[in-house]
């Protein structure tokens, strides 16, 4: 069993920056693939950004180069780095870790808005 709790969401000014930060309980972090994922009021949830075991970086096409997703095996963090945030990124952001086809982990989230 895995829990995973995010922080460091909160309100923010269009062109800021916030990082997210994902702890993991329990043992093997590293082996599992990590994401993040988000939904915005009356949306789909929606992969935002994902870093496997083996350290492979894939982000949808609306964050590229304003996010980055990191991973910190030794203290079973995962990171999201966000700069140049608008209003369109607002939602609450939910880490997720999977292993193989029937492990799957996620969080409760973490609200991001974003607003002058």
């Amino acid at each position: 069993q895995v829990q995973l709790v995010e922080s460091g969401g909160g309100l923010v000014q269009p062109g800021g920056s916030l990082r997210l930060s994902c702890t993991a309980s329990g043992r093997a972090f590293s082996f599992y693939n990590m994401g993040w994922y988000r939904q915005a009021p009356g949306n789909q949830r929606e992969l935002v950004a994902t870093i496997t075991s083996g350290g492979t970086l894939n982000y949808v096409d609306s964050v590229k180069g304003r996010f980055t997703i990191s991973r910190d095996n030794a203290e079973n963090t995962l990171y999201l780095q966000m700069n140049s945030l608008s209003p369109a990124d607002t939602a609450v952001y939910y880490c997720n870790a999977r292993r193989g086809p029937l492990i799957e982990y996620w969080g409760k989230g973490t609200l991001v808005t974003v607003s002058s």
